[in-house]
């Protein structure tokens, strides 16, 4: 079976490096499963878990968001955060799960930035599945 080099990359570090023969990533329009020798293209991702298929392995990345760029024989994913399972500090997670939800939950009270509320909960949730190992 054919394989592709897959990167995934923050701001501060390489988070991933390896080989996959299918990675499955939520772009903007849904999700999207990547194979060597795929069309070129580059697109936005969404906050979720992106796996990375090697043989009988799977690798689950936790994305918050960015690019994905995929060429002939390479995905380069260039993220706002990542982190591998055994990265995810999982009762911080669960802390800013709860931190979101109850800003969430106070619509009338306070003066909060819910697009940003959301987005954290989203964050804590994708961090939550990948850390508890749940695709």
């Amino acid at each position: 079976m054919s394989s592709m080099q897959v990167e995934v990359v923050t701001p501060e570090r390489v988070v991933y490096r390896g080989e996959a023969s299918m990675v499955i990533a939520r772009g903007s329009e849904g999700d999207l499963g990547i194979m060597p020798n795929h069309m070129p293209l580059v697109t936005p991702l969404k906050i979720a878990p992106v796996r990375v298929k090697k043989d009988d392995r799977e690798d689950v990345i936790a994305v918050s968001g960015g690019f994905m760029e995929v060429e002939k024989e390479k995905v380069t994913i260039l993220a706002e955060a990542a982190e591998l399972p055994e990265e995810i500090d999982v009762d911080r997670a669960m802390a800013a799960k709860e931190r979101a939800e109850r800003r969430l939950a106070e619509s009338g009270k306070e003066e909060y930035d819910f697009k940003r509320a959301e987005l954290a909960l989203e964050r804590a949730l994708v961090r939550i599945q990948v850390a508890k190992g749940n695709k």
